[in-house]
């Protein structure tokens, strides 16, 4: 950077000005709303003030947002290593490095350029001269002063004679003055003519001799030298009269001085009760500004990442399961609206034969895992010592629960049965598999797509959840894979499987806007088929699927454990039931595909 000179006075006195701060730029985090979360911005410390982008090759479009950094407050995150605040008033940036070394970075890059372009800095101080400090601060005192004068009526009127004594005094000093003048005039004259006159009596002693203010001439006649002064002094000046005067007007303004004085002392005492009386206001509307501006922090900061989930949240847990159910109910009023313009999509079922080989992509071993797993703890019975507890039971629809936490993290198991008239478990499968319908029945996505197609029943796929505040917006990276599970005998009934077990790829790293949650997840569909009667065909209405869901998720962050319970409670009973009557419709009156 440049160096600028500043000028005063003389170019000989110019000295040039400090180097400023060199400009400093970078990616942060920081924190947009409370849907949004964090989100990558360019960041720029330039000239004591602090701006971002939306990314650096943005900048030529103007910045979205800007800091001036003189009264900025900067406080590191006292658990978040990464994350720093910037506060000026009542506006506040929530910023995270991407490491501890570069938060130090930039806190240390702010603090220079504060200290090198604040007022008062040492490059500040010689841009500013002192004379305008030393007539600001006169002004100040002045002003001040003169304020204080305007009380009370009796002292104006004495202020005022004070005003009018001057003036007076200030005239007479004018009349004295020329006075005096004239006076030393008069005295030069007379040396002058003195000295004259002695060197007159040197030439002519016998003729001339001094007597006094008179010489005698040759013929002995006395005559003046000088004529006497007149009885109004010179120049028609009455000096007597004029000291006489300046005599009253001294003594008159000691005496409105000295009452003065006297109304000031009178009123000393009731000046003291007003300054305690106001004292006192001030010391009350202090109390309230700060306890207003401290509501209004709380009011206007309420959904900043300090109020996110996490041990350290400024939200009690009340309040936290408060705003949690009334974000879902947003939610779910949101959806009720949707649901009357969405437009169902068409997607024909595969046959079953597509889903039932064993594929050979580089998770096939993992996935093969995964089902002979489920297929084996799954389907147990809820009984004997699972210590599976029973929290919603509604017609066929029955949910457990069992409470693990690890770490004071909820992970809880959960498992629910249902039954489902019309509709096979190789349909049920399908839809709840098929990506090209995700949304059109689940509601909680925000956006998802498919990252990687391992084969025709597996693929890799990245999901963000809507956000829920105050808890943090989640995502999922998970392969999910279909299977018909072959019948070992003929009594078996028909089987097919959905498992979602969260992988790694290279595609889809996690970011800082979302917490990476893990889950495991199957859906398990079985068919019973009533056989009709006589030599009717099957029909839906003879058709009947068990299904068995079990979820076991990771929610990868802290949340009370109160709340995610009674989310879980509130939430898979809907999606389950949202889920199978999506089903109903799309296959009723359709053709039967087992």
């Amino acid at each position: 950077m440049s160096e600028k000179s500043s000028t005063s006075g003389s170019d000989e006195d110019a000295e040039p000005e400090s180097a400023q701060p060199v400009e400093f730029g970078g990616v942060l985090s920081k924190w947009t709303n409370y849907i949004h979360g964090w989100q990558d911005r360019w960041v720029v410390l330039k000239n004591n003030a602090l701006s971002y982008y939306k990314s650096e090759d943005e900048r030529e479009y103007g910045c979205r947002g800007s800091l001036c950094l003189n009264k900025a407050v900067i406080t590191p995150h006292e658990f978040d290593e990464c994350r720093f605040d910037i506060s000026v008033n009542d506006s506040v940036w929530y910023l995270r490095a991407e490491d501890p070394e570069h938060r130090l970075q930039w806190i240390e890059s702010i603090e220079v350029h504060k200290a090198e372009s604040g007022y008062g800095s040492e490059s500040s101080l010689r841009r500013h001269g002192s004379m305008l400090s030393l007539t600001s601060a006169a002004s100040s005192f002045s002003a001040t002063s003169a304020s204080s004068f305007k009380k009370g009526h009796r002292l104006c009127e004495k202020l005022a004679e004070m005003e009018t004594f001057r003036d007076i005094l200030c005239r007479q000093v004018d009349t004295l003055q020329k006075y005096f003048d004239s006076c030393a005039d008069a005295v030069s004259k007379d040396e002058f003519h003195r000295d004259r006159v002695e060197e007159d009596d040197d030439d002519f002693p016998a003729t001339s001799r001094p007597d006094g203010d008179c010489c005698y001439n040759n013929n002995g006649s006395k005559e003046k030298l000088f004529s006497p002064a007149s009885p109004k002094g010179i120049n028609g000046i009455d000096f007597k009269g004029e000291a006489i005067t300046f005599k009253a007007t001294t003594a008159g303004i000691l005496s409105t001085l000295s009452h003065c004085i006297e109304l000031m002392v009178k009123r000393e005492d009731s000046w003291q009760k007003r300054l305690e009386k106001e004292l006192e206001k001030r010391r009350h509307v202090e109390g309230a500004y700060k306890s207003a501006m401290h509501e209004l922090k709380k009011k206007s900061h309420y959904g900043g990442p300090d109020y996110e989930e996490g041990p350290n949240s400024l939200i009690n847990e009340d309040e936290f399961f408060d705003a949690v159910d009334a974000a879902l109910d947003r939610q779910d009023k949101i959806e009720e609206q949707s649901e009357k313009v969405r437009i169902p999509r068409l997607t024909p079922v595969p046959p079953g034969d597509v889903y039932s080989s064993i594929s050979t992509h580089r998770f096939a071993t993992k996935v093969e895992e995964m089902v002979q797993n489920h297929m084996t703890y799954s389907l147990q019975d809820v009984g004997g010592d699972a210590n599976w507890q029973l929290v919603i039971e509604e017609g066929e629809m029955k949910v457990y629960r069992r409470e693990v936490e690890e770490n004071g993290i909820v992970l809880d198991p959960l498992k629910a049965t249902h039954a489902v008239k019309g509709v096979t478990g190789h349909e049920l499968c399908h839809y709840f598999w098929d990506t090209a319908v995700r949304m059109d029945w689940e509601t909680t996505i925000e956006n998802f797509n498919v990252v990687e197609t391992l084969s025709d029943n597996a693929v890799i796929v990245y999901q963000t959840h809507k956000r829920v505040w105050p808890a943090s917006q989640r995502d999922i990276l998970y392969l999910s894979a279909i299977r018909k599970i072959l019948a070992t005998n003929e009594n078996d009934p028909d089987t097919w499987l959905v498992c979602n077990f969260s992988v790694d790829h290279e595609k889809a790293a996690p970011s800082n806007r979302c917490v990476r949650a893990k889950i495991n997840v199957a859906m398990i569909c079985q068919t019973l088929v009533s056989p009709p009667e006589g030599d009717k065909e099957i029909s839906r209405d003879n058709i009947l699927c068990k299904i068995t869901y079990v979820a076991n998720v990771n929610p990868g962050g802290w949340a009370p454990a109160s709340v995610l319970r009674a989310v879980a409670k509130r939430e898979y009973p809907k999606f389950l039931k949202r889920f199978t009557s999506y089903v109903q419709d799309k296959t009723s009156g359709k053709p039967i595909l087992f």
